[in-house]
C-alpha cells in the first residue's frame, strides 16, 4: 500500500530536524524556550504517526505506507520506508515515549539543556527509522547511528561513573554490530547486488551459510536484547543514565534487538532459526530464571528494575522461537507493554531521585505516608511488572506461557516462574521503599507529585490499564503479519540439493 503522504519520513525526520535546530540555536539562557520547542517537536512527531494507525489495513500482511527512492545508486541501495502490523507498533512507541521523555526532564535538567533535548529528539527519529527501514543498508545506518545520542546521554548527563558506562555500552553493541556489517555483504552478493530486506526473505541459502548468518545476527540482537550472557552494560548503562535516558534504553532500544530477530533471523535464515532454537530458548529460560534471581538481591533501585527488564525481555526472545503465532505475537504484545512499565518504572524511580539523590533501597521506607499520589502510581507499575492480570505486563507473558505449552509443557513449566520472581522482586522492593513508618527525615521532607509528574504517570498508567484490559486493538493489526511471518518460517529455504540430502 502506498500513500501520497510521507508519513514514515515525516514521524522520522521531524524529530531529528526539530533536534538540529535546539541543537543550532539553543542557549542555556533561553532554556525555556529550547524545552518549549522540543515538547512541540516531539508532539508533531508523535501527531503524524497517528495516520499510520488510522489508516493501517489490519487485513494485509504486506507493507504498507511504502515509500521508495533511490539511495546510493551504484550500489543499489534505496531509500525504502514501509510498515508491517509489526513494526507499526513500534514506530508509535517510540513517538508516544518521545514526549514522556521530553516532559520528565522539564525541570530537572538544567544544564546543556539544548543538547540534552537535540540528543533525544535526533535519537527517536533514528529509532523509528530502524523500524520503518525496508532496506538492509539503510537499516544498518539507522541501527548504528542511534548508538552515538545515547552514548552522549550517558556521557554528559549521567552519574558519576558515567564514561565508564557509556564506553561499556557503546563497545558491546559496536562489537557484535560490526558482525551484522558482514552478514548484510554476504547476503547482498548472494541476492545478486540487492540491499531490500524482504528480497533476502526469498534468498536461497545454504544451511552452512545460514547458520553462520543466524550467528553473525545473533551478536548483533542479542547484545541489543540484552539476552544472557551478553547483558552485563545494560545494569551499567541504567544506573549512569539520566532518568529520560533509562526510559528511553529500556522502553525503545532495547526492543531494536528483539525487532531484528523479527525481521532478519527468523525470515532470513528460517532453517537455522529452527536448528538454533533449542540454544536461544536455553538463553531465554536462564535469563528469565537466573537474572530474575539476580534481581531479587540488588540494593539499588535501578539495578533491580534493569535486571527485571532483561528477564522481561528473555520471556520475548522465547516467544519468538518457539514458533507458535500466539507465543510470537505474545512476545511482540511483552516488548510494547514492556515499553511503557519499564518506562514508568524508571520514571518512579527517578521521582524520588530527584528529591532524595539516592537509589539505595534502604535510604527509603514509609514513603506513602507522604507522598500518597505517587505510591498509588508505583503500585501499579510494581504490580503491572509483576505481570497481575488486567495490566499490559500480564497479557504478552500470557500469551507466551500460553505458546510454550503447546511446544513443550516443562519449557513453559519453567518460564511460569517469572510470574514468582517477578513479584517477589517487584512488590518486596515496593514494600520497602513505599510502606511502612517514615524511615529518616529525609523521607518526611518528602513531597508529593506535582501536576507534571502526575500528568507523566496518568499517561503511562492509562497506557498500562488499556492494554491489560483491552489488548485487542494490538493484536488484531498485527495478527496478519505474525502468521505471515510464522507460514514463511514454516518453509525450507535450502537449495533444492540441500534440501533433498
Amino acid at each position: 500500500m502506498g500513500t501520497t503522504t510521507p508519513w514514515l519520513s515525516l514521524a522520522i525526520w521531524i524529530p531529528i530536524a526539530f533536534g538540529a535546530l535546539i541543537l543550532a540555536a539553543g542557549r542555556d539562557r533561553n532554556a525555556g524556550v529550547v524545552r518549549a520547542v522540543a515538547l512541540v517537536g516531539s508532539l508533531l512527531g508523535l501527531l503524524v504517526t497517528v495516520p499510520l494507525y488510522s489508516g493501517f489495513d489490519p487485513g494485509s500482511a504486506q507493507l504498507q505506507f511504502v515509500e521508495q527512492a533511490v539511495w546510493i545508486e551504484r550500489l543499489n541501495a534505496w531509500y525504502h520506508l514501509g510498515v508491517d502490523g509489526i513494526s507499526v507498533w513500534f514506530v508509535l512507541l517510540t513517538a508516544f515515549m518521545t514526549v514522556i521523555v521530553v516532559l520528565a526532564g522539564w525541570e530537572v535538567i538544567d544544564s546543556r539543556v539544548a543538547q540534552y533535548y537535540a540528543a533525544f529528539l535526533i535519537l527517536s527519529g533514528l529509532m523509528i527509522g530502524v523500524f520503518a527501514a525496508a532496506d538492509g543498508l539503510l537499516f544498518y545506518v539507522f541501527f548504528e547511528a542511534t548508538l552515538i545520542p545515547m552514548y552522549i546521554i550517558i556521557g554528559i548527563w549521567g552519574g558519576s561513573n558515567r564514561v565508564y558506562a557509556a564506553l561499556k555500552f557503546f563497545l558491546y553493541t559496536l562489537a557484535g554490530s560490526l558482525l551484522m556489517l558482514v552478514a548484510l555483504v554476504y547476503l547482498y552478493t548472494v541476492s545478486g547486488g540487492k540491499f531490500g530486506i524482504f528480497d533476502w526473505h526469498q534468498a536461497k541459502i545454504g544451511m552452512t551459510a545460514q547458520v553462520l548468518l543466524f550467528l553473525a545476527f545473533l551478536a548483533a540482537f542479542a547484545v541489543k536484547v540484552p539476552m544472557w550472557p551478553v547483558h552485563t552494560w545494560l545494569p551499567d548503562a541504567h544506573v549512569e543514565a539520566p532518568t529520560g535516558g533509562s526510559i528511553v534504553l529500556a522502553a525503545i532500544m532495547l526492543k531494536l534487538g528483539a525487532y531484528g530477530f523479527l525481521r532478519f533471523s527468523l525470515p532470513i535464515v528460517p532453517d537455522a532459526s529452527h536448528h538454533m532454537a533449542g540454544f536461544i530458548i536455553a538463553l531465554s529460560l536462564i535469563a528469565v530464571v537466573y537474572i530474575g534471581l539476580v534481581a531479587l538481591v540488588q540494593v539499588d533501585m535501578k539495578k533491580l528494575v534493569a535486571y527485571s527488564s532483561i528477564a522481561h525481555m528473555g520471556f520475548v526472545t522465547l516467544g519468538f522461537f518457539i514458533f507458535e503465532p500466539v507465543g510470537m505475537a505474545g512476545g511482540i504484545v511483552q516488548m510494547i507493554s514492556h515499553g511503557f512499565v519499564s518506562g514508568a518504572m524508571f520514571f518512579c524511580i527517578g521521582v524520588m531521585y530527584d528529591r532524595m539523590h539516592t537509589r539505595s533501597i534502604a535510604d527509603y521506607g514509609g514513603v506513602v505516608n507522604t507522598m500518597p499520589k505517587f505510591a498509588s502510581f508505583f503500585m501499579l507499575f510494581a504490580m503491572a511488572n509483576a505481570g497481575l492480570p488486567a495490566t499490559s505486563g500480564f497479557v504478552g507473558e500470557f500469551m507466551v506461557i500460553l505458546g510454550a505449552v503447546k511446544y513443550d509443557f516443562w519449557i513453559a513449566a519453567v518460564a511460569a516462574t517469572t510470574l514468582v520472581l517477578g513479584a517477589a522482586y517487584s512488590l518486596w522492593m515496593y514494600k520497602r521503599v513505599v510502606f511502612g513508618d517514615v524511615a529518616n527525615e529525609n523521607v518526611a521532607a518528602l513531597t508529593d507529585v506535582n501536576a507534571r509528574e502526575f500528568g507523566i504517570l496518568a499517561l503511562l498508567a492509562a497506557a498500562v490499564l488499556w492494554m491489560g484490559v483491552y489488548p485487542r486493538p494490538v493484536t488484531d493489526l498485527m495478527d496478519a503479519s505474525v502468521k505471515q511471518l510464522i507460514e514463511h518460517v514454516q518453509q525450507s529455504k535450502l537449495p533444492p540439493a540441500a534440501a533433498a540430502q
